[in-house]
């Protein structure tokens, strides 16, 4: 044994070279065949070999017992003497134990270095990205070899070192001689977590590794600094800085980061790590506020994504504002300070006017001077403060207006329609502190009129001019906008669609009334609707004609065969007034219906006519096929071409459409079985055949009794069924064979004595007869004696094969290259 341990270990570490006297410089075959190849070494060394042929035979067969079987008759074999056949005897064990009964050793992965960067370590932790995503682990296994089909798949946990679910990151197939090698990998780009780990499968056989050592690994998908800012609002604040007063609290959010809710963060204050770990923080202690992505205890660094610091400071409201008037007249020269409410406390106060600083920020500075000898003194005043412990905080505005500048304002629209023994109220305001008014028409005073407005009754051009007459301030009179007041020559109605509408779409058209135009003797146009809308009776008119009923601003056509040409005509005393014209061409609703007597066109049939559902008499219409015009004057036509065919009349507003009817050419296609037609059943059960396709069908016996007319037939009786399937005037014609499924299973034993009982190996209709069925037999050597496709269980064909009482042969049953079914044949004589 010791020689056979020492020059297998050679066999297994070493080529074989030409001293073994073979000339094979390969490296060392696995499986069976490295058994084949021992075996066939050790006896062209040691004998003359006579078992090639047999034992290529047996490659690809039940290994152990074809395999045993052999290497126990070489061991008999008559031209080795006796010590060859210990020899051979002992490695034969050998290769067998080796081959059953030890198993492959897959040992942990490890972390290794990446070759292709100069003086690099093994990695501890992987963060990958999109400008590198290289890892490489080293893997060592241990013999004895794996199935030449193997492949080694190398797998990740999930973050927690879980292998529930595990991912494939990559695998091998070319590494089943290579003991110790690596598997590069990319790092998945949804992978974040602390406690990765790998373990390796191979596939044949099935064996797992341990799992390695557990290792942060995360994929870094977003590598820029990031921005903070209150509610993620994008507004940094100058200086980096929030002051809370009251005690409240405000969010940080980063508003720079797409997605921002799919990542872990590390929040820090003032250099503190703090426990929050999502997008959002509330914060209402004082202190330097920033966050970086968290990709882990290695990763996040690296991944350079700490954001901008936001200082946040408290302190108490203190309550300020501008004491006095919330409001403030002066006249240009008068002295007025503006005082805050606080004040002596070591406060810096900033005054602004109109929003722009023009004071401070200035320690004490609590009042302001108003220099009213600067024009546009007047203005919205504020102070702001800020001190220690103190908020910043800004004032309520202050209103300070120039008495001697006052503003006024019409109120009323600037031109009216004034119709005959109407009256009209027009009205002005103004900001002047005591004012008196003055009404003029045509540019001169109405007598009388001195207040802010006035009722009037004639057409003309009406002002209002105000005077300032309180507060000691002087200044000009000022005139409000004029109002034009017209008496019209006419009026103009405008109507619309009321809503979406198109042509001889809508079923439905609503039309109303969008303005009336008062129209003067220049043709100026003034819209009146506001006012007098309500004033006029209407009447609607379709093609001329009034309509019964219909006197709104507004009406509904749901009908067809109202279609038409609609106005609305109007009258206000002695006005009569009529709108623009709108048409109405509703869809007709009239269901038009083309049939046919077939849709299958056919050698010898019937002609397939079409009818319509609506008389054509009288009627313009047109025949389509395809969407080309065939025929404009023949009231039934007939398909000679497949196609799809239509009808459209044309003689109402809208033309009316068809159905489509589409003609096929003839094709057995147009029948489909849910079965084939040969159909094995169980003997007692019954199996339901589905046809489609056809217009009818028929179900005959072998006696050509009809069984069915439906689209389907239960089958329970082995025989012969015909299927008539009609398609109009076509049909096709389908044999439908109805056999029992065998209930005996494959024999192992038969007897080949002439007595007509057990002589034939007979194989269930399963895969007797079948041409995707390959049968195949073996001699007891593994020598192939019988293929067939397509059995017709007519094995074995002579006797002359079987030279002893009894004898075993090996089958196999495959379909598509894959075995359904081996086992043994024994051959009784």
């Amino acid at each position: 044994m010791f020689i056979v341990d020492e020059w297998l270990k050679c066999i297994q570490r070493r080529p074989f070279h030409n001293s073994f006297g073979v000339g094979y410089n390969n490296i060392f075959p696995i499986g069976e065949n490295k058994i084949i190849f021992v075996i066939r070494i050790l006896y062209e060394k040691v004998g003359n070999w006579n078992g090639r042929e047999e034992l290529n035979n047996f490659k690809g067969h039940n290994r152990k017992g074809i395999i045993a079987h052999n290497l126990l008759k070489l061991t008999l074999m008559e031209k080795t003497n006796s010590y060859n056949r210990i020899l051979v005897a002992a490695v034969a064990i050998f290769l067998l134990a080796v081959t059953y009964s030890e198993a492959q050793v897959l040992n942990k992965p490890e972390a290794a270095d990446n070759p292709n960067l100069a003086g690099n370590s093994a990695w501890t932790a992987a963060c990958a990205s999109d400008s590198f995503n290289e890892y490489f682990v080293n893997f060592t296994w241990n013999p004895p070899m794996v199935d030449s089909d193997n492949e080694f798949i190398l797998e990740l946990s999930d973050a927690n070192g879980n292998f529930g679910s595990p991912r494939e990151l990559t695998r091998v197939a070319d590494k089943n001689t290579v003991f110790d090698f690596e598997f590069q990998f990319a790092v998945p780009t949804d992978v974040r977590g602390e406690s990765y780990k790998m373990r390796v499968r191979s596939t044949s056989p099935s064996k797992t590794s341990p799992a390695s050592d557990a290792y942060p690994m995360h994929y870094v998908d977003y590598n820029s600094p990031l921005l903070i800012s209150q509610d993620a609002s994008g507004n940094i604040p100058t200086g980096g800085r929030i002051q809370l007063c009251g005690g409240g609290s405000i969010v940080l959010s980063p508003h720079n980061i797409p997605s921002a809710g799919t990542y872990r963060y590390n929040w820090y204050r003032s250099g503190t790590l703090l426990s929050e770990k999502t997008e959002r923080i509330t914060v209402s202690t004082p202190g330097m506020y920033y966050v970086e992505l968290d990709y882990g205890s290695v990763c996040s660094g690296s991944a350079n994504t700490l954001s901008n610091t936001i200082e946040i400071t408290t302190g108490t409201s203190q309550g300020i504002a501008i004491n006095g008037s919330s409001e403030i007249g002066l006249c240009v020269g008068d002295t007025h300070s503006l005082v805050a409410n606080i004040s002596g406390v070591g406060l810096t106060y900033t005054w602004y006017k109109d929003g722009v600083v023009v004071s401070g920020p200035t320690l004490e500075a609590h009042t302001l001077n108003v220099n009213t000898g600067v024009a546009g003194f007047e203005g919205s005043y504020e102070v702001e403060i800020e001190g220690p412990s103190a908020c910043l905080e800004r004032s309520t505005a202050v209103t300070v207006r120039n008495l001697g500048d006052f503003m006024v304002t019409r109120e009323n629209d600037a031109n009216i329609v004034l119709l005959p023994s109407q009256t009209k109220t027009l009205t002005i305001s103004t900001t002047a502190t005591t004012p008196t008014y003055q009404w003029y028409k045509d540019g001169a005073p109405i007598a009388g009129e001195t207040n802010s407005t006035v009722e009037i009754s004639e057409t003309g051009v009406y002002h209002a001019r105000v005077t300032e007459t309180g507060g000691g301030c002087s200044g000009a009179p000022i005139d409000s906008e004029s109002t034009t007041i017209v008496s019209p020559d006419s009026f103009e109605f405008v109507v619309a669609y009321a809503g979406a509408y198109a042509s001889c779409q809508n079923t439905d058209a609503t039309l109303s009334l969008s303005v009336i135009n008062a129209v003067g003797g220049s043709g100026a146009k003034t819209d009146v609707t506001s006012d007098l809308e309500s004033a006029f009776s209407y009447q609607w008119m379709r093609d001329g004609n009034a309509l019964s009923g219909e006197t709104s601003k507004t009406i509904t056509i749901s009908d067809f065969q109202q279609n038409g040409s609609y106005r609305l005509d109007g009258t206000l005393n002695t006005f009569d007034s009529s709108s623009n014209d709108l048409a109405v061409s509703l869809v007709t609703n009239i269901s038009l219906i083309i049939s046919s007597n077939g849709t299958v066109l056919c050698e010898g049939a019937d002609p397939i006519v079409f009818n319509s559902s609506e008389g054509l008499t009288g009627e313009t219409f047109e025949w389509v096929k395809d969407g080309s015009v065939i025929d404009t004057s023949s009231e039934t036509i007939t398909a000679t071409e497949a196609g799809v065919y239509q009808l459209i009349i044309k003689t109402h507003d809208c033309p009316i459409v068809s159905n489509e009817v589409t003609i096929n050419a003839f094709d057995e296609s147009l029948l489909a079985l849910d079965h084939p037609e040969e159909l094995i059943i169980i003997e007692g059960e019954t199996e339901t055949v589905t046809a489609s396709g056809a217009e009818s069908y028929q179900w005959y016996d072998a006696n050509n009794t009809l069984l069915g007319t439906l689209d389907s037939y239960d089958f329970q009786l082995e025989g012969q069924y015909l299927l008539v399937a009609s398609f109009g005037n076509c049909t096709i014609n389908r044999v439908i064979t109805v056999t029992y499924r065998d209930n005996f299973a494959i024999p192992n034993v038969i007897t080949v004595n002439g007595d007509g009982i057990n002589d034939l190996w007979i194989l269930p209709n399963t895969y007797s007869r079948k041409n995707d069925v390959l049968v195949t037999i073996y001699d007891e050597r593994g020598k192939e004696i019988f293929s067939q496709s397509n059995y017709e269980n007519n094995w074995p064909e002579s006797t002359t094969l079987f030279n002893k009482q009894s004898m075993v042969f090996y089958y196999t049953v495959a379909r598509g290259g894959e075995n359904l079914k081996q086992g043994t044949i024994t051959v009784i004589r």
